[in-house]
């Protein structure tokens, strides 16, 4: 509540300054005004203020305690207490969402705005990043989980800092439908066992439940960015704008984008590993009385796997295909903001580096938990180690 109040009065602050400068709250009119407003200065606390910086920087911090930005993010995996379809439903479509849209429907305003577009950019990458490596030592199922979206918010708000809010939404959209089927696949495993949450006494769960088994490997692959699974048409893109901005702050988020895939990977292969793949390490009745769900359990995630795999292939060209008029003019942008274009002539190389890295990443966790779990282990007893692993676990 009390995260969510400070961007609720950013928000309202400014709405305020909208109504201060505009003399309206009417979208047609404010968005149409815009170029005008650019040389309008405000004077607070003595200072000077351009008045369309301020109005974006307190939309984004607005945006920021809605969308789990660095700094507003703390409550979004403490969220994770309620019902596990109710976290399903606030993490893929409601809740989370609701920031980026924002910033999204705003494009008006912040394309005037180099100041706002450089700091949502700082911010998504850092958030992106950040909450994939806290993600990677967490023992909470659902917890894990929320990280990862609170990670993908990065790339959706990175994304739209780079000025490519058709992308952002592309993503968007994208990610609901795999991140819904991840969280109600951990209901499943998680009403299996018993109301059990632990990553730690879980596993050996492939063979008593594969349906669920199935479920999280599709929700995983999509999430990763797996090739042609829905993730990885909107991630990738994400990530090869991000390099042809060739600004300070766009090859920033490039770094850090791609080492939040890496990170992303690790953390989505171990999932899979503790729950179904490594040696059963939970109650021994519990295990034995494990179980699919029933119909009402099984068929939205059935449905949404299909989703998960096809949505981002069948919906590509309509957000953002060249030439498409889908958008109308929901969303506009300074010619010199395109991006699109300059995406085809990046170098191979760091095309495929964010793929590489993925690819790296789910073999490493598939190592260290499969192969060299005893060392990995005997590792984690030591001091060195033992303080990098509570930092991170402890965000």
């Amino acid at each position: 509540m009390l995260v969510n109040r400070i961007g609720d009065f950013a928000l309202l602050l400014a709405i305020l300054a909208i109504y201060f400068i505009f003399n309206t709250l009417d979208y047609a009119i404010v968005f149409t005004l815009a170029p005008l407003a650019t040389k309008i200065q405000l004077i607070i606390g003595g200072f000077k203020v351009n008045a369309l910086d301020l109005v974006c920087i307190l939309l984004f911090l607005g945006a920021m305690g809605k969308s789990a930005q660095l700094g507003f993010h703390t409550w979004l995996p403490d969220a994770m207490e309620g019902p596990t379809p109710v976290s399903a439903l606030i993490h893929a479509a409601t809740m989370v969402t609701a920031g980026v849209f924002l910033i999204i429907r705003s494009s008006y305003l912040f394309e005037f705005s180099p100041l706002a577009l450089n700091l949502v950019v700082l911010i998504g990458a850092g958030t992106a990043f950040f909450a994939a490596t806290t993600g990677l030592f967490q023992n909470d199922l659902k917890k894990v989980i929320a990280y990862s979206t609170c990670s993908q918010l990065g790339y959706m708000v990175f994304a739209c800092g780079l000025s490519s809010y058709e992308v952002g939404l592309f993503h968007l959209s994208n990610h609901a439908f795999f991140k819904a089927l991840l969280f109600l696949g951990a209901g499943s495993v998680i009403h299996a066992l018993a109301d059990e949450q632990d990553l730690r006494k879980m596993g050996g769960l492939k063979n008593i439940l594969p349906f669920s088994y199935s479920i999280m490997l599709i929700g995983s692959l999509a999430l990763i960015g797996f090739p042609f699974l829905s993730g990885f048409y909107s991630k990738d893109v994400i990530l090869e704008l991000s390099f042809a901005k060739f600004t300070a702050s766009g090859h920033f988020s490039f770094l850090l984008g791609t080492l939040a895939a890496f990170c992303t990977a690790f953390y989505s292969t171990r999932v899979l590993f503790l729950v179904f793949l490594s040696k059963p390490n939970g109650n021994k009745h519990v295990i034995y009385n494990a179980h699919e769900g029933s119909l009402a359990l099984t068929a939205p995630l059935f449905i949404l796997s299909l989703l998960s795999v096809f949505i981002g292939f069948l919906t590509k060209d309509l957000f953002i295909g060249a030439g498409t008029d889908f958008w109308g003019a929901a969303i506009w942008l300074l010619p010199e903001n395109y991006l699109l274009t300059d995406v085809e002539f990046i170098n191979t190389f760091f095309k495929t580096l964010p793929l590489l890295l993925t690819l790296l990443g789910s073999l490493a966790a598939f190592f260290i938990y499969y192969t060299f779990s005893e060392r990995y282990f005997n590792l984690k007893q030591k001091s060195g180690f033992k303080t990098l692993f509570t930092f991170f676990n402890k965000k």
